[in-house]
């Protein structure tokens, strides 16, 4: 007896015209990330889910919308191609992937190396550029229907680049505690960080105003590898006195100085930890609320001085809120 095929699929066949041009190019980029498969010229296969069918009837939709025909069929394949082979070119096509994001997430663990003696040297953004390797890894595992090898290959090198950063985080961060150890040296200076101010420079700069330095003053620079003159102090910059340590934002590390056991400033703080690190380790439900009024003072105001200023009466309420409520 025959034995009978395993895999079920759900293919679209589809016609494009060559006009519009963008149309052919906007549903290339739909299948690529969807993970099909092309077998012949306009003709893509899924492994057949009601995921996949709702994703391709979509594109479907789109098709025809843009002037152009298209159809799904689902079932098996039995003669000039078997499942088994239309597996093994999704499995190819993920290895393929993980293959190119270990490759560049190699390449920046090996620089990660090269400065594990000088961890000053350690980017900025770095953490930043980290994360979007997960959000690709993410990605591709999104669309790995059949777990391609290469997937342990790529989770093993992310692992590896995430503990050496946040070795080398803690490095940095135990650099600059050989500087001035008593936040009270800070005040008195002028506090410098970077032009065009959002979330996390705006409430840094209020908390420091609120509860370390009425009198502060602020500077607005365009180089992150701006040098501090003696009386000034830089923050949420490059190599910065108070900026990002580990996980935490620069008004999370600035609040951690100030040591004030305030639980309305504990609120105020994960929600800006939410807004600035676009992690959801707190889910703070005001988070979104906040940062729609924040955008809304950047899009009006240039000037960063205006920016905080604005932000100041924000942040004000939004204490007052959560003084009254549970947290």
């Amino acid at each position: 007896m025959k034995k009978t095929e395993p895999y079920r699929w759900i293919i679209l066949a589809h016609h494009i015209p060559p006009k519009p041009g963008y149309l052919r190019t906007k549903i290339s980029k739909r299948l690529a990330a969807l993970g099909a498969i092309g077998l012949k010229n306009a003709l893509y296969v899924l492994p057949d889910s009601e995921d996949t069918r709702e994703s391709f009837s979509w594109l479907v939709k789109e098709i025809e919308d843009g002037g152009g025909r298209a159809f799904l069929s689902a079932g098996i394949f039995f003669l000039g191609i078997t499942g088994e082979q239309v597996k093994a070119l999704f499995i190819a096509a993920r290895n393929t992937e993980y293959e190119q994001l270990v490759q560049s997430a190699r390449a920046y663990l090996e620089q990660l190396s090269s400065t594990a003696k000088r961890p000053e040297t350690l980017r900025n953004d770095a953490f930043e550029y980290v994360n979007e390797l997960r959000k690709r890894y993410d990605e591709i595992r999104g669309k790995d229907f059949f777990g391609a090898p290469g997937r342990d290959s790529a989770e093993g090198v992310l692992s590896a680049i995430e503990r050496r950063l946040h070795q080398q985080s803690k490095n940095i961060s135990d650099a600059l505690q050989q500087g001035p150890k008593n936040i009270e040296d800070y005040r008195g200076k002028t506090w410098v960080t970077r032009k065009r101010i959002h979330i996390d420079r705006i409430a840094s700069a209020w908390l420091v105003l609120r509860y370390f330095d009425d009198q502060a003053r602020f500077k607005f620079v365009s180089s992150k590898d701006y040098k501090p003159k003696n009386d000034e102090v830089r923050f949420d910059m490059f190599q910065a006195e108070f900026t990002h340590e580990g996980d935490r934002c620069t008004f999370e590390v600035i609040l951690g100085r100030l040591s004030l056991d305030d639980p309305a400033l504990t609120a105020i703080a994960e929600v800006i930890h939410d807004l600035d690190m676009k992690d959801a380790k707190y889910g703070r439900p005001e988070a979104h609320g906040v940062l729609a009024l924040l955008s809304g003072i950047t899009l009006r105001y240039e000037a960063d001085e205006e920016r905080i200023s604005r932000g100041m009466q924000l942040l004000d309420d939004l204490y007052r809120y959560f003084q009254t409520t549970r947290h």
